[in-house]
């Protein structure tokens, strides 16, 4: 449950030359905050540049989405990392995404890890030292999950946290999400009540049925869902009705 009413992110950007994947343009005109594709599981300057540009024109702010150096699957594979590993290939993608977001005249907004990185992040702290350091560097704020190594490690590097809540992934039992190779179709009426359920204080169903009791500041929407501007919409009516 959140005391605030949360707002929207997705994550965007994720092209590569000619190759275009998600919804960016119309979820612009839904979201609140997105999370920018920085290069390695998707993502290269020109696309990065257009999302950016694209994003100041409507006021959304912007974070970077790093992910593992794994184009050919999307980040969602895992890698095995050491912690300055996993510092250096954030700081390096980090920082390409400033450099964009400083010659539009805007600040970067947060970190937030994309796909298999953010569950190996979420799961060991000693990885996860590295990436709230390179957060720190950049005196922005980490968006991860509630109750994991995440919002742990922020806490010990004294890095402000954003705890989200999924609607387009399931979770396990523990409260880890599953990460599916492919995206869904996601049913946007069951996405708008998981998050009038979890707003009003009734928890998440896990994909085995168990209850799970979520803090989150901000929902995700993922952009290359098929449907993802139906389920970001119908998401959108549910936090409007909050205020």
């Amino acid at each position: 449950m959140t005391a605030a009413t949360p707002y929207l992110n997705s994550d965007m950007g994720e092209g590569v030359g000619l190759h275009r994947f998600g919804n960016d343009e119309a979820l612009l005109d839904l979201v609140d905050v997105i999370n920018v594709a920085c290069g390695y599981h998707a993502g290269d300057p020109d696309v990065m540049d257009r999302t950016v540009a694209a994003a100041v024109e409507r006021g959304v702010r912007i974070g970077a989405h790093p992910g593992l150096p794994d184009i050919a699957g999307f980040g969602r594979r895992r890698i095995a990392l050491l912690p300055d590993e996993v510092e250096s290939i954030l700081l390096y993608q980090v920082g390409a995404l400033a450099a964009f977001t400083a010659k539009y005249g805007t600040n970067l907004n947060h970190v937030k890890p994309h796909g298999a990185l953010y569950g190996m992040l979420a799961a060991d702290p000693e990885l996860m030292v590295g990436a709230a350091r390179v957060a720190s560097q950049f005196g922005v704020p980490f968006f991860g999950l509630a109750g994991t190594a995440h919002e742990t490690v922020c806490a010990d590097f004294d890095v402000p946290f954003v705890a989200e809540l999924y609607v387009d992934l399931n979770y396990n039992a523990s409260g880890e999400l599953i990460i599916q190779r492919r995206p869904e179709m996601i049913d946007p009426l069951a996405a708008a009540a998981r998050v009038e359920r979890a707003i009003e204080g009734g928890g998440v169903l896990a994909l085995d049925g168990t209850e799970l009791k979520l803090r989150f500041d901000s929902i995700c929407v993922h952009s290359d869902a098929p449907n993802s501007v139906d389920v970001a919409a119908a998401v959108r009516t549910v936090l409007n009705r909050q205020h």
